[in-house]
């Protein structure tokens, strides 16, 4: 199966891997201003078929992108992807949790992670990974943690964090990553 982005295909895994859906567009054309033709270091994490990096890396060919998963289907297709575009060389797919794989500080972090509820299902996502839709308690602990890493060191100065969070892309640079944080649980909170 394919999905498109941007005009790109992609080789798609339902079930196994979250299916892309038309917000993430959105996620892609924000860092895309971001970035601007300069080269920069870019996190895509939680990159399930890697389509946010892949299309990020294909656009804007001075960026080198560290993509990140848990799921070992993920990073498999990521990979395919990649090479299917002609950017492995530029796009490093590695498995591992948020931003802690990554050997380097970014300038700019995408990422479009499991923010729902575990105990709040949807039956738009019934064919979807859970684990790539649901977190825990109240679902915002994988990006409170990626902030965390943020925070710790992972993003450069003066670096960007781009989330996807409920169909709307939120931003912050590194000096307002605890506003972020706030605005993320009190948006969360909202849609309880």
């Amino acid at each position: 199966m394919q999905t498109t982005l941007r005009g790109l295909e992609f080789l798609a895994a339902p079930g196994r891997v979250f299916t892309p859906r038309a917000a993430t567009e959105a996620l892609v054309d924000a860092a895309l201003a971001h970035i601007d033709g300069q080269p920069v270091r870019i996190a895509d994490v939680g990159t399930g078929a890697g389509v946010i990096g892949v299309t990020i890396a294909v656009e804007s060919p001075n960026a080198e992108v560290w993509a990140t998963d848990t799921s070992g289907a993920a990073v498999e297709l990521a990979r395919a992807n990649a090479e299917r575009h002609g950017v492995a060389d530029r796009v490093h797919v590695i498995q591992g949790d948020l931003l802690e794989p990554v050997p380097e500080s970014v300038d700019l972090v995408v990422a479009n992670l499991p923010y729902i509820p575990e105990g709040e299902r949807r039956p738009e996502y019934e064919k979807e990974p859970p684990e790539a839709v649901y977190a825990p308690g109240d679902g915002t602990g994988p990006l409170r943690h990626l902030l965390e890493l943020c925070e710790a060191g992972k993003l450069a100065m003066p670096g960007f964090v781009l989330v996807q969070f409920h169909r709307e892309v939120l931003e912050t640079d590194c000096r307002h990553l605890p506003e972020l944080r706030d605005l993320i649980v009190a948006k969360s909170r909202a849609a309880a």
